[in-house]
């Protein structure tokens, strides 16, 4: 189950606040709040990724990158345990993780154009990869097929169901801490750590099984939005509930776009 979206908290247990406001969480809501936070993030990533393609110092795209992720990650706790600061930090958030995506699509992008001049293709040097476009479409795709796939019933979204996808994203997160470790404190040449950042076969299967416990993470958030809005959640709630997806929405095209990354290095 996504963490930042957690059925506990949007039960109202401040329900006379809720009937003196007279406002409750509403999906069309959740949906409006949901967009303005992507067109924030993906200005802010537009903003970034010039600066990366066009700064003079090399350092300034950097300052960027860390300060979207350490600014990025602060936001995200704060908002995670403190659900009424949404409306405020979530924008904010927001613009945090463009600056970071921007950075890191603009590196990848910068990778793939490089490796087809290499290759003898012809491509624009200052244009956008192929990687980048297929990262963002596919993006796009995944998440309204896990929205019609949600509200066809295809798959239920029960307690079996988040389960599941619970156990799966504590393995991923003790993969992640693993890989980050080792990247750290050991060395490059170590079995894990190409498993980890290197492109063999098995590394992108387990790849693929990320990408798609991030796909099926979607459903439980779009489940979250509407109990949220038929318990009768309070309104910040929305912002809460955009918050919590475009998180799932940013992992998903990171990883996406690693998956990508390492097919197109074994061509």
């Amino acid at each position: 189950m996504n963490p930042i979206l957690q059925e506990k908290k949007f039960s109202p247990a401040e329900r006379q606040i809720i009937i003196e406001e007279g406002e409750c969480m509403t999906i069309k809501g959740s949906i409006i709040k949901t967009s303005l936070l992507l067109v924030l993030l993906l200005v802010a990533a537009c903003f970034a990724w010039k600066v990366t393609n066009t700064s003079i110092n090399p350092s300034a795209p950097m300052y960027y990158l860390l300060g979207g992720v350490i600014g990025g990650f602060i936001l995200a706790m704060i908002i995670t345990f403190k659900p009424k600061t949404a409306p405020y930090l979530s924008p904010i958030y927001a613009a945090a993780e463009g600056l970071a995506l921007g950075c890191i699509s603009a590196v990848y992008n910068g990778y793939a154009i490089a490796s087809a001049q290499a290759n003898g293709t012809a491509v624009d040097p200052n244009g956008i990869s192929s990687l980048i476009s297929g990262a963002i479409l596919l993006t796009v795709i995944t998440t309204f097929v896990m929205l019609f796939l949600y509200r066809t019933g295809a798959i239920k979204v029960n307690d079996k169901f988040n389960r599941i996808i619970k156990v799966a994203l504590i393995s991923i997160l003790v993969f992640y801490a693993i890989g980050i470790l080792v990247a750290l404190f050991g060395g490059t040449d170590g079995q894990f750590y190409q498993l980890f950042f290197g492109n063999s076969i098995l590394a992108i299967v387990i790849n693929v099984i990320i990408v798609a416990v991030a796909a099926f993470s979607l459903m439980q958030d779009f489940d979250l939005i509407v109990k949220g809005s038929q318990m009768g959640a309070p309104k910040y709630m929305e912002w809460y509930a955009a918050f919590g997806l475009m998180v799932t929405l940013v992992w998903l095209y990171l990883e996406i776009l690693r998956l990508l990354s390492r097919i197109q290095s074994r061509n």
